[in-house]
């Protein structure tokens, strides 16, 4: 396996990280010192009262818009977009986030609620810039489904594909390996091992290649991928989405591709719900020798694993909720609150 491009990702002066699409709402939930909450967000972007149109939608999905700031140089990057474009245009809206700024946008893995609502974001990108990379890769694009107890198999909303993407604009990067974007600034992985005891994924994923072939277990989805930045003086902020590569066997890559460095954060969600819940103690304990600052834990995280491992890590461990943005900067401590 190649360290190649981990090696030359960038230390950055700044990151600024705004969810816009996750599965909870809750501006009152309590967040680290470096977070600002929905309300002071949606103030500060012009609203002149809170109410329901002035706040975010939260759906099950995730996407996140991230800023980074290097030697005056500064880059947007658009991390996952959700499951539906209209929610994901009107959350951005309501954040008075400048979508015309993404210059490039890094999907995790082909699922409908990371990938749904791309070609409405491509499309509001594009109307404000010349050009816009989308990285993929080709694990993606399998029709997906759902074994249910029944035994029947549901199919999931197929993603976009290559070619609907740039349908409409978009230049697509489709590619299986690793790869720094946007001057270094980013680090966006290939496939993440699974080498964990108990991170075997899910037996009731499916999927095909169309629609006229037989469904195949695809517990591994190997398609995903994490997103890695480092901000100086920190040290790594992780990206992990869905976690569906299990998160210990996450950080356990992460410390491969980056001898000595220590995890400041990880953040998105760790796909703990449902039957997963069975290793929660498992991952609790898995998690310790990494000794990760802050765990912003969202999307498909699940309660009982927040409680177990807020019950662990107390104050190390907060829930992401829709509107909130994070600071990720040596003198970083947050600002002004509404309450």
């Amino acid at each position: 396996m190649t360290e190649e491009a981990a090696r030359h990702l960038k230390p950055l002066d700044a990151l600024t990280v705004d969810v816009v699409t996750d599965n909870v709402s809750d501006t009152y939930v309590s967040k680290t010192l470096f977070a600002v909450s929905e309300f002071t967000n949606v103030v500060n972007a012009g609203a002149s009262v809170i109410s329901g149109e002035t706040l975010l939608a939260a759906n099950l999905g995730y996407g996140l818009l991230l800023r980074s700031k290097l030697d005056g140089i500064e880059h947007t990057l658009l991390f996952d977009a959700g499951p539906e474009g209209a929610i994901f245009l009107r959350n951005a809206k309501n954040l008075s986030l400048d979508l015309g700024a993404v210059e490039e946008i890094a999907v995790s893995h082909g699922h409908w609620d990371h990938m749904g609502a791309l070609p409405e974001a491509i499309g509001a990108i594009r109307a404000g810039r010349p050009s816009l990379a989308v990285h993929v890769n080709p694990g993606m694009f399998n029709e997906r489904g759902v074994l249910l107890k029944s035994g029947a198999v549901i199919p999931v909303a197929n993603v976009p594909t290559p070619a609907d993407m740039e349908a409409i604009g978009a230049r697509v990067v489709n590619d299986g390996n690793e790869r720094l974007l946007l001057d270094g600034h980013f680090y966006y992985s290939g496939e993440i091992p699974r080498v964990s005891s108990f991170e075997k994924g899910r037996t009731d994923h499916l999927c095909r290649s169309g629609p006229n072939d037989a469904w195949r277990p695809d517990p591994f989805l190997m398609d995903e991928r994490m997103l890695v930045v480092h901000v100086r003086d920190l040290g790594l902020v992780v990206f992990s989405a869905c976690s569906h590569a299990g998160i210990v066997n996450v950080c356990t890559e992460v410390q491969r591709l980056f001898p000595g460095v220590p995890i400041h954060a990880v953040m998105g969600g760790l796909h703990l719900g449902g039957v997963m819940e069975r290793i929660i103690p498992d991952t609790v304990e898995g998690l310790r020798p990494f000794d990760v600052r802050y765990m912003i834990t969202g999307h498909c995280t699940g309660w009982r694993a927040l409680h177990a491992l807020a019950d662990a890590y107390g104050d190390r461990v907060s829930q992401s909720a829709i509107g909130t943005s994070y600071v990720f900067a040596a003198d970083a401590s947050g600002g002004a609150e509404l309450h």
